[in-house]
């Protein structure tokens, strides 16, 4: 089964809701791919060609067990806690959750019920609003959150968590493993594409170019990106490319409005510049497509 266009290659849109997972594909076995980061850092994704596994899943192996960051869609935490069977002996500890998309937080109920669950305090808040948790009696749900930032682990298995505004949803966690100069963006940086906004969980048009920004001039140390749904990493560079990517949208999107335009003909008349080599024109459907997202932008800058 082909998945949706995200960045014009075969990427998980369908996945990306606002409060519930979209199912995977039925038919199938669930295969993940695993692709070595760093040592002890391991990305796994979902094969092409079969079932739609979500959201890119890092797993860390430290020295008294294994952080998770993500779970992918329903039906795929098994999948993922198998596919961790074949790297280590170790139990997995921790899970960390990016942001409340069922792509990335399905899977938390197939975790054992004991291991840490963490999550940025707002993204906890739009979790309990998901029905999975609740059908599971709140098995998966983050037990231990932060606001602005969380350092768990040290030394070589120290993990950083930073928060710095809202973007994709109003809860989006950057997770730094320093000792290995990466990170795992989630779907604040989910790709070289126009972003998905979720207004129904906090996402803002309005202030994504200074999130990333933030997290830009905020974070140090990093040469390696995980990003939320791409088949390949990014660099810090592609970073600072993409907040400027979107400051520029933002501007656009700004002066059309002002124009007297309204979501639907400044969509019409939006191009993508061709200055970003390697970028998507290809705009996704969810959250109200092109228009959706200029729509967004007018309602918050009526605030």
């Amino acid at each position: 089964m082909r998945r949706p266009i995200l960045l014009g290659a075969l990427l998980a849109l369908a996945a990306l809701v606002a409060v519930k997972a979209q199912p995977p594909a039925a038919n199938g076995p669930k295969v993940i791919e695993v692709e070595k980061v760093k040592d002890n850092l391991f990305v796994l994704r979902s094969a092409p060609g079969g079932p739609n596994g979500g959201g890119n899943t890092a797993v860390f192996i430290t020295a008294n067990g294994v952080v998770v960051v993500d779970a992918k869609n329903p039906g795929w935490g098994t999948p993922i806690l198998n596919k961790i069977k074949e790297l280590t002996p170790k139990p997995v500890t921790t899970l960390i959750n990016t942001h409340t998309h069922g792509d990335h937080v399905s899977g938390n109920v197939e975790f054992p019920a004991t291991i840490d669950f963490i999550a940025q305090e707002n993204t906890k808040a739009n979790m309990e609003k998901m029905p999975i948790f609740k059908e599971h009696n709140g098995v998966g749900m983050a037990k231990r959150t932060f606001k602005d930032k969380m350092t768990i682990g040290k030394g070589a298995d120290r993990i950083d968590l930073y928060y710095f505004g809202p973007g994709h949803t109003n809860g989006d966690a950057w997770v730094v493993f320093p000792a290995l100069r990466t990170m795992h963006a989630g779907d604040i940086f989910a790709g070289k594409n126009l972003p998905l906004v979720d207004a129904a969980n906090g996402g803002s048009v309005l202030h994504y170019p200074e999130s990333l920004n933030k997290a830009y001039k905020g974070i140090k140390g990093v040469d390696t990106i995980i990003n939320g749904h791409t088949p390949a990493n990014t660099t810090w560079g592609d970073l600072k490319e993409f907040a400027d990517f979107n400051h520029e949208f933002l501007t656009w999107a700004q002066g059309e409005l002002k124009a007297g335009k309204t979501p639907a003909q400044a969509a019409e008349a939006w191009k993508l510049p061709a200055k970003y080599t390697g970028y998507s024109a290809t705009v996704a459907p969810l959250f109200g497509g092109l228009p959706g997202r200029i729509q967004r932008l007018q309602d918050e800058m009526k605030k």
